[in-house]
């Protein structure tokens, strides 16, 4: 009875090993952020996905290191609470006037063409800050193609 129980956990083990592998994929996706010659300080930019209600779902990206400048970033700001939680090791410096944002992160499968939104938020010192810059859907059919933002974010997009 002993080596059919050993036996049994073996197969079970083996099991969720193969299984759950399937269940948590995640898709490589890099995201690609281009802000248009402003002639101002570095941006501070919000990369943040919100589900198909628009309700914020989990940062992806800060760029700007001073936390306190955050608030700036309005929407993000208000979806995650500004916690940091939400942005612990997702974040990197400012990004410069004329310059591009690259990221790459694992996105969960399950967040691809299901009504998930990218959102990016953008402010910069002694100028505008700017809500939902960039809002475009998550999907397989929309990735490659440029958008263009309404603030400081001159083009957009995200390939797999």
């Amino acid at each position: 009875m002993k080596k059919f129980t050993t036996a049994l956990a073996l197969a079970l083990c083996l099991a969720a090993a193969i299984t759950l592998p399937a269940l948590a994929q995640a898709r490589e996706v890099t995201f690609t952020t281009e802000l248009k010659s402003y002639g101002g300080d570095g941006a501070y930019v919000a990369l943040y996905l919100t589900d198909a209600d628009g309700q914020y779902q989990n940062t992806l990206w800060i760029a700007g290191e001073k936390s306190k400048y955050y608030k700036h970033l309005r929407d993000w700001a208000r979806g995650s609470g500004q916690r940091s939680s939400e942005y612990d090791g997702l974040t990197g410096a400012s990004v410069g006037s004329g310059r591009a944002l690259n990221i790459t992160l694992d996105i969960a499968d399950e967040q691809i063409d299901a009504g998930y939104e990218v959102r990016v938020d953008t402010a910069v010192e002694d100028m505008r800050d700017n809500r939902a810059d960039i809002v475009v859907p998550l999907t397989t059919e929309g990735a490659g193609q440029p958008v263009s933002g309404r603030g400081y974010v001159q083009s957009f997009h995200y390939t797999f």
